[in-house]
C-alpha cells in the first residue's frame, strides 16, 4: 500500500515560488492500476516524483509498506527504489551507446544483484517483451517502440512491487501504444504489481482501476472503477467518488 499524507511541494522561493502540490493525500492499494490525470502543469508528474522518492516535498509523508520513505537518507532511498520500484518514461531514457543487455542490467547493478542472477533476470525480462533477439544491439539503433519495450524490460527486471509510468505511450503510434499498454496491464494483472500511470490520455486512463484527477496541485477527485461497477445497480451514474 502507498499512503500519501498531506504532501506539499513548492518550487522556487519568495515571489518566484510555485506550489506544485498543495496538501495532497491519497491511498493506493497493492496491485491496483492507477491513472493520474491532469493537464500540463497540474502537478501529476510532481506527485509521481514524490511518491517514488525522486523528489522530496517539504511537507507530508509518503508511506510504502509501512515505511515513510521521506524519512530515509538519500542512499537508503536509492536502494529502496532500486529494489522495489521500476520506472518507464515518455522519452525512454535508455543509454543509446550501450547494448540492450547492459541497459536492462543497469538497475540490477545498482541493486547489487550477483552477476549470474543478473543474467537470468535480464534474459527473462527481454523474453517477456519479445526482445531477446536484440540483446546485443545498441539501444540507439532501436525503433521508438523497441526503445519503450526495452524501458519496460529494464523496469521489470528486478521484480519491482511498483511501476511508475510517465506518459509511457506519448511518443508512440497507435499500434505500438496498444502493444505497450497490453504489456503493462498484463504485468500488473499477472504479477500483482502496482501500476501507476501519469497521463493526459483519457482512453489509457479508462483501462485503470482507479482514476485520480489533479488540477493546480490539488486532487479534485478519485474514482474507483471496480467499486463503481460493484455499485452500478445502486447508482444511476455508476460512478463513485471517494
Amino acid at each position: 500500500m502507498i499512503e500519501v499524507k498531506n504532501v506539499t511541494k513548492t518550487y522556487g522561493k519568495k515571489q518566484n515560488a510555485f506550489r506544485a502540490l498543495n496538501n495532497v493525500s491519497l491511498t493506493i492499494p497493492d496491485g491496483a492500476s492507477v491513472a493520474i490525470l491532469g493537464k500540463s502543469g497540474s502537478g501529476k508528474s510532481t506527485l509521481m516524483h514524490a511518491m517514488s522518492g525522486l523528489d522530496r516535498p517539504e511537507q507530508g509523508e509518503v508511506v510504502i509498506d509501512g515505511e515513510n520513505i521521506l524519512k530515509l537518507k538519500q542512499k537508503a532511498v536509492d536502494k529502496f527504489r532500486a529494489e522495489k520500484i521500476g520506472f518507464i518514461f515518455q522519452s525512454f531514457f535508455v543509454q543509446g551507446n550501450e547494448s540492450v543487455y547492459d541497459n536492462v542490467g543497469l538497475p540490477l547493478e545498482i541493486a547489487r544483484v550477483p552477476r549470474s542472477e543478473r543474467k537470468k533476470r535480464i534474459q527473462r525480462a527481454l523474453t517477456s517483451v519479445e526482445m531477446l533477439d536484440k540483446v546485443r544491439n545498441k539501444a540507439k539503433n532501436l525503433s521508438g517502440g523497441q526503445k519503450q519495450r526495452l524501458a519496460i524490460a529494464r523496469a521489470i527486471a528486478n521484480h519491482p512491487k511498483i511501476i511508475f509510468a510517465d506518459e509511457p505511450t506519448g511518443n508512440l503510434d497507435s499500434v505500438t501504444s496498444e502493444l505497450v499498454e497490453d504489456m503493462l496491464f498484463g504485468y500488473n494483472r499477472d504479477q500483482g504489481v502496482t501500476l501507476i500511470i501519469v497521463t493526459h490520455d483519457e482512453d489509457l486512463a479508462a483501462k485503470c482501476d482507479i482514476l485520480v484527477n489533479i488540477k493546480d496541485g490539488n486532487i479534485e477527485s478519485v474514482t474507483d472503477r471496480k467499486a463503481s461497477e460493484g455499485l452500478a445497480s445502486k447508482s444511476p451514474r455508476g460512478v463513485v467518488q471517494i
